[in-house]
Parts: structure tokens; C-alpha cells; sequence
């Protein structure tokens, strides 16, 4: 089921399936999430729970038992459940089924909420542990965003804006496999401004962990044109487009990441990986902001 949302400046549309931010236009009706054209990538704003990323050949183990999951986990391709609703703002749902224990063997109630603002929209991941066992996950958002951005103007006009100066190494990923050498570098990142270019994703996703910004941009330098995003809850950063030079990028908050070439395949020793106490919630959040 397809939801609407409106306030005085955005209109929001949320899919049941995956809680998936499918459109945010503003009032002249240009459209910021990337359209999910098939040509290029036909996603728009995933959901990504309970792993980000791949596992290595897609399995993993789980309390001595094989399990699989594909890239990015399981909760993009499930039904959602309305939790809530206002003028401005969804929640919807997840527990588990018969479909999701087959890949996962755990209690868990995961619920998605997006709020309008005046700015533009937030998301807010929780994540609630019924069992009596401590619950492993990641979580990330994935929303891809248009450009150019409400503007007649070129993909390479725009740079990725960090807030503050960084200094860091972006790992090497596996295109093929999907996995993650962190031994290798991929890109360096010194400074605060990355220009954008296609060719910065022919080797998959640009992977930032820890940076001391809290914010990032998408803009056009020279109009102030873009989009923010606010990622200050979560340790990790993914900027990515496809290597097929399609007209948007993703900005990926995560809290963890897919399997690194380094490390071995139980669930629970995965890099980034939550393990959530009984009876207790975990709280995500990141905002996006026009500009």
C-alpha cells in the first residue's frame, strides 16, 4: 500500500513494502528521491535490516546453524504494517513471519517512522527486542537523491560537502562479492569537498567510518543547490551510485557494514554489529534537508 504525506512545503509517499520512501517533492513538484528508474538503479530509499551489505556468498551462521540472506538483509522485501499515522508523518512496522525466521531466528519488532519538517523529512529507525536472548543487527537507510537538484544544471556541478575537514581512507569493495577489504584503499578523503563523478563509484560504494562531521551535503557550490543530510546518529557512511553513471546519489547511514575479506562468517562477530539486551530499544535517526 502506497501512503501520502503532506505539510505546507513536501508531499511524501511511503510504500508498505519495505517502508520505503518512494517520492519527496516539494510544492513546484520536483522530485528529490531518486525516481527508480530501471535503466539505472530501480530502487529508491531502501531499508536496510538486519544487515547492511553483503554477507560472503550470502550465508552466514547463526548459534552453529547456516543461514541466508541477500545484500542488505530482508526488510526491503517485506510487508510492513501501519503502526501510526498523522497529516505529516508514517510509522510502519515489521515482526517476524515464517518468511523472515528462516533467515534470521530471532524475536524483534522493527518500526520505521518519517516525519515532515519545514526542511524536509526524517527518519527514524527503533529497533525493540522481545526475546529473551540478546538481539544482533545493523541497520542503515539508503536513499538516493536526483541529480542535478532543481536545477538546469550538469551531475559534475556538484561536490559531496562534509561539515568539517577529514582525513581518511575509504576501503577497497569487491564488486563481485560485495565484500569489504579494509586493508586496501580504495579512495583518501582529505579535507571536506569531494568532487562528484561518476567514476568515484566504478569500484562500489565510498565506506567512511567515524568521521568527526555530522553532516553532509550533495550541492552545487555555485547556487547553494542540494540536499543535506544530518547522520550524526550513526558511526558509519556509505556515498554511492551505480557504475552505470545514473543521474543520482545515495547518501547510506549505517551502523554496520558487510562482511570484510578479514573476518569470518558468524552472525553475531560481524563488524558493527549490535547486540541488543532483552526487553531493551535501540534508536536511529537522520534527516534530510533541502537546500
Amino acid at each position: 500500500m502506497i501512503y501520502e504525506r503532506s505539510n505546507r512545503r513536501f508531499t511524501a509517499r511511503v510504500d508498505s513494502l519495505g517502508a520505503q520512501l518512494l517520492s519527496l517533492q516539494d510544492a513546484s513538484g520536483f522530485e528529490y528521491i531518486w525516481r527508480g528508474d530501471e535503466a539505472y538503479w530501480r530502487e529508491h530509499a531502501p531499508v536496510l535490516f538486519p544487515i547492511v551489505g553483503a554477507l560472503r556468498q550470502g550465508k552466514t551462521r547463526i548459534n552453529g546453524q547456516w543461514y541466508e540472506m541477500a545484500r542488505h538483509g530482508f526488510a526491503k522485501r517485506c510487508q510492513f504494517a501501519l503502526a501510526g499515522q498523522t497529516e505529516d508523518s508514517i510509522s510502519l512496522r515489521l515482526t517476524p513471519s515464517q518468511e523472515t525466521r528462516a533467515q534470521y531466528p530471532f524475536d524483534f519488532a522493527f518500526t520505521v517512522d518519517y516525519t515532515l519538517t519545514e526542511e524536509g523529512v526524517s527518519t527514524r529507525f527503533t529497533v525493540e527486542n522481545p526475546g529473551s536472548l540478546p538481539l544482533p543487527f545493523a541497520v542503515g537507510g539508503h536513499p538516493g537523491f536526483s541529480v542535478p537538484v532543481n536545477e538546469d544544471a550538469a551531475f559534475e556541478d556538484y561536490i559531496i560537502r562534509f561539515d568539517s575537514p577529514e582525513e581518511q581512507a575509504c576501503p577497497v569493495i569487491d564488486l563481485q562479492a560485495g565484500l569489504i577489504d579494509w586493508d586496501k584503499e580504495g579512495f583518501r578523503l582529505t579535507g571536506s569537498e569531494i568532487p562528484l563523478r561518476h567514476s568515484l563509484f566504478y569500484q562500489d560504494a565510498l565506506v567512511f567510518e567515524g568521521l568527526r562531521s555530522h553532516t553532509v551535503q550533495i550541492v552545487n557550490p555555485k547556487t547553494g543547490k542540494g540536499v543535506e543530510m544530518d547522520f550524526s546518529g550513526f558511526p558509519m557512511l556509505g556515498v554511492w551510485s551505480a557504475v552505470n553513471d545514473g543521474p543520482y546519489v545515495c547518501l547510506e547511514p549505517w551502523t554496520g557494514c558487510a562482511t570484510l575479506t578479514s573476518e569470518g562468517d558468524e552472525f553475531t562477530e560481524k563488524k558493527g554489529m549490535t547486540m541488543l539486551p532483552p526487553g531493551e530499544r535501540a534508536v536511529y535517526g537522520f534527516a534530510v534537508r533541502v537546500l
